[in-house]
């Protein structure tokens, strides 16, 4: 399985829900078996920076290339760009993870 995860923050803390609701258009791409598009709790003590984040899992590496190409990929990011400053992503491959 693939994980997708995407850190966000707003140029203006005042486009934060437009953000979310661009973002929000994610959730009707069929290709992940799991999409949360979230407001960060801001309640690390090291660095509170990110403002939304998005978390997605899918079966393999062609699903996720099949997310990204979807038509509503493209529209997210068009609706999303023009008041972001920030987006930093990290797909990782959970067969390779180490941990429990």
């Amino acid at each position: 399985m693939i994980r997708h995860i995407v850190f966000f923050t707003a140029r203006d803390p005042g486009d934060v829900e437009t953000i979310r609701d661009g973002l929000a258009v994610l959730a009707d791409i069929p290709h992940a078996l799991k999409l949360e598009v979230a407001f960060n709790k801001k309640t690390d003590q090291l660095g509170n920076d990110v403002d939304l984040v998005v978390y997605g899992e899918f079966e393999n590496e062609a699903a996720l290339a099949a997310y990204k190409a979807h038509p509503l990929y493209q529209k997210s990011i068009d609706l999303v760009r023009p008041l972001r400053e920030l987006r930093l992503a990290a797909d990782y491959d959970t067969t390779t993870a180490a941990g429990r």
